[in-house]
This record gives structure tokens, C-alpha cells and sequence, in this order.
């Protein structure tokens, strides 16, 4: 009997203690904070550090930070022990390598997939962070916009190389309207979403949260 596909899900943006409890309660398997001061959904370190405490075992917290020097990631990570770090910035292999080094957690690169990009783009990206350090878990694919963060917006699916798929996260303007056909489409390993889960910048709406972990559920069980 063939194992059952489990999608992995990851809500981004948590900003408080109520949309923690019911973001776990609907199933996520890791919660996102962000450490980009611009972004309307970031958080204080010593707020973050708050919240990750009152996490379960097994949902993963994960810090989005977006061109942060290597003081300013210890400073937020000796605060808030965020398990696993997201660069969303400009970082290239080596200042990853840096920086996952300095504080020892394995990170996330994302790449923000523009109208040009190629599929070996997307695999030779993921070759190059991945031999740049061990500490690399891989690709978070999200839409190219010209600010940093979530994109809210779609790229081009079938860009995703088939091989690739497996291992990457896919982001960028998924909801639960295209949750269902994206999961089935590509077969990534993970999700992303933020803002299509909102009542506000940085407020979820409970009711959107469990209904797009209902539409990835969906589509694991139709693969």
C-alpha cells in the first residue's frame, strides 16, 4: 500500500496569540514570523519569542528575514529560538552559509520566480545554496515583485521543474480558491500563505485558515 501524500502546510505572518492557537488547531505544520521591520506584519523579537513558547512540539517556527547582517540575526534569534530561518532578501550561497553558521539553524532560500526565469534557473539556484552549506533545506518559490516579502501574486507553476517539486515550497498568491489545483498540479513538498488568509495585514481570518488547510487535505487525498 502506497504511502499517503501529506503536504506540508506553513501560515505566515503570526503577529499574536489568538491567530497562533487557531492556526495550529487547523493543522499547520509550521508558523512564520517576521523579522523585516517594513513588512506591516512584522514582529518584535521579545513578542516572537512570546508566541514561540507557547508552541507545541512538532509545528516549526521559522524566522523571515530579509538582508539582516549577521549581528542583527543573533540578536533576533538569541530572543526568539526560531527553528528554522527564511532568507528572502538579496542573500547570495555564501552570506547564507554565514549566517545559518552563526547560529546554527537550517534555512530556507527563497527565490522570487520572475517572467524570465528558466527551470534550470530554478535547479541550478537550489545546487549552488545547497553545496554553499549542510544547513540548506532548500527553495522557497514565490512570485518576483519589486519589494521584499510575500508577492500575494502567482507565478508560472509550470516552471517548477517535475524533479524539483519535491523539495521546494511553493508561496506566491496561493488562497483557498487555488490551493486544491496548485498542490495537485505541482506535488510540492510544502505550502506558503500569508495574506490570502487575512482579515488584515497581519490579522488571519480563522474561518480562510481552516478552509485552505482543508483545500490542501483535498488535493493530498485526490493524489
Amino acid at each position: 500500500m502506497a504511502n499517503p501524500v501529506r503536504t506540508r502546510i506553513k501560515i505566515c505572518g503570526i503577529t499574536n496569540h489568538d491567530d497562533l492557537r487557531t492556526t495550529v488547531a487547523a493543522g499547520a505544520d509550521a508558523l512564520g514570523f517576521v523579522f523585516y521591520p517594513p513588512s506591516p506584519r512584522y514582529v518584535e523579537p521579545q513578542l516572537a519569542a512570546d508566541l514561540i513558547s507557547s508552541m507545541p512540539a512538532f509545528v516549526t517556527s521559522v524566522g523571515l528575514f530579509v538582508n539582516a547582517s549577521i549581528d542583527q540575526l543573533r540578536a533576533v534569534v538569541s530572543k526568539a529560538p526560531v527553528q528554522l530561518l527564511q532568507f528572502h532578501g538579496d542573500e547570495t550561497p555564501e552570506q547564507c552559509q554565514q549566517l545559518a553558521a552563526a547560529v546554527n539553524r537550517p534555512f530556507l532560500r527563497a527565490f522570487r520566480v520572475k517572467t524570465d526565469t528558466s527551470p534550470q534557473d530554478l535547479l541550478e539556484c537550489e545546487a549552488q545554496y545547497r553545496a554553499a552549506s549542510p544547513l540548506c533545506q532548500g527553495l522557497l518559490l514565490d512570485t518576483f515583485v519589486d519589494s521584499f516579502g510575500g508577492s500575494g501574486k502567482v507565478f508560472d507553476w509550470s516552471l517548477i521543474p517535475k524533479e524539483l517539486a519535491p523539495r521546494v515550497v511553493l508561496s506566491g498568491g496561493l488562497s483557498v480558491q487555488n490551493a486544491t489545483d496548485a498542490v495537485v498540479r505541482v506535488r510540492p513538498y510544502a505550502v506558503d500563505i500569508s495574506s490570502g488568509v487575512e482579515l488584515s495585514k497581519g490579522i488571519k481570518d480563522q474561518l480562510k485558515v481552516q478552509a485552505f488547510v482543508d483545500a490542501v487535505r483535498l488535493a493530498d487525498r485526490t493524489l
